[in-house]
């Protein structure tokens, strides 16, 4: 017997006992967007997560399995009272992540290894608007410090509903450079690292723990990791592309494997925004960049920010990468 329904966030099914944990399984494995199944026999009723609006059941024989559907918003993310994390919010485009989140009234961790940048920028949300406002001066490339941290603001705050992985730090660098057919520089193994450690390993465990609390609280929640234009490869940027690419890629994995239990993943892919790391740029290298923008001016912090405002407010958007670049390539 096979049965398929769409537009369904509420399903309700009816079958004999003996049938009841093969229909567990189909459900529990499904994928895509979360929704609620009811499973009942008479007189055991019992309830189960299941994943994907369009679905498919398949049973043996020649049970009559009943499929009811209501209306539902249980998947929706409402910003104003919601919790949200943002790594590196102490400037740059997590300074104004937090202030746009602040402006819809939610309440906010703000995440950074400078305390006095913290610290002003929760002020800046206070008065702007956010409900709560907490400060966690943590380094992202250590696992036992970021357990911590995640622990402490489930317990700070009750629950976690989102988390903007920004965190990020650059030390550019021609992979060889050669001049007159001596060996001038190459990459060192601490400039790969550091960039390494933070942008892709701090992206890694902070999206980890985010998950695992947001699971243990059963909060359906939305995992954004901040990756670059760069991600394709940029010259004089092995370093930086990778983990950048490589954090656009960990968020479609973790759509997929984190789906059935309501949390979404995406990425979002700035090109070349006003921000301190881009204006440490060498002026002519700041110049040409800029003036081979199709746009003709580069991208300003909230721009992004609208976009992570964008991505958690619609429950759809789950396992791609928003390109905010001007239409620039590298």
């Amino acid at each position: 017997m096979h049965c398929r329904l769409a537009n369904a966030s509420e399903w309700q099914l009816r079958a004999p006992p003996a049938i009841f944990s093969e229909y567990t399984h189909l459900f529990q494995t499904l994928t895509g967007t979360a929704t609620r199944v009811k499973l009942a026999t008479e007189g055991q009723p019992d309830s189960w997560t299941m994943v994907n609006s369009h679905v498919t059941i398949a049973g043996r024989g020649n049970h009559v399995v009943n499929l009811l559907f209501t209306a539902s918003q249980e998947n929706s993310l409402n910003i104003k009272g919601s919790t949200f994390a943002i790594t590196g919010a102490g400037r740059g485009l997590g300074a104004a992540i937090a202030a746009r989140l602040a402006g819809k009234g939610a309440s906010l961790a703000l995440i950074d290894i400078d305390r006095d940048s913290l610290d002003k920028v929760a002020d800046q949300c206070k008065t702007g608007g956010a409900e709560q406002t907490r400060c966690y001066d943590v380094n992202v490339t250590d696992e036992a410090s970021v357990e911590t941290l995640f622990d402490d603001i489930t317990r700070d705050f009750g629950a976690l509903h989102g988390l903007v992985n920004n965190a990020g730090v650059t030390r550019d660098a021609l992979l060889v450079k050669h001049k007159d057919g001596e060996l001038v520089s190459k990459m060192s193994l601490q400039q790969w690292q550091t960039v390494i450690d933070v942008n892709l390993t701090g992206v890694f465990l902070c999206g980890r723990e985010a998950a695992a609390q947001m699971i243990q609280t059963e909060s359906r929640g939305c995992i954004i990791n901040i990756s670059s234009v760069s991600r394709h490869g940029n010259m004089g940027q092995t370093n930086y592309s990778a983990s950048k690419a490589g954090v656009e890629s960990m968020a479609v994995v973790w759509a997929k494997e984190l789906a059935r239990y309501g949390i979404r993943a995406a990425s979002i892919a700035p090109g070349f925004i006003s921000t301190e790391m881009v204006h440490s740029m060498k002026p002519e290298a700041l110049q040409k960049l800029t003036a081979a923008l199709p746009l003709g001016a580069m991208g300003e912090p909230d721009h992004i920010a609208s976009t992570v405002e964008f991505i958690f407010e619609n429950d759809y958007v789950s396992g791609r990468c928003i390109e905010v670049d001007g239409a620039l390539r590298v």
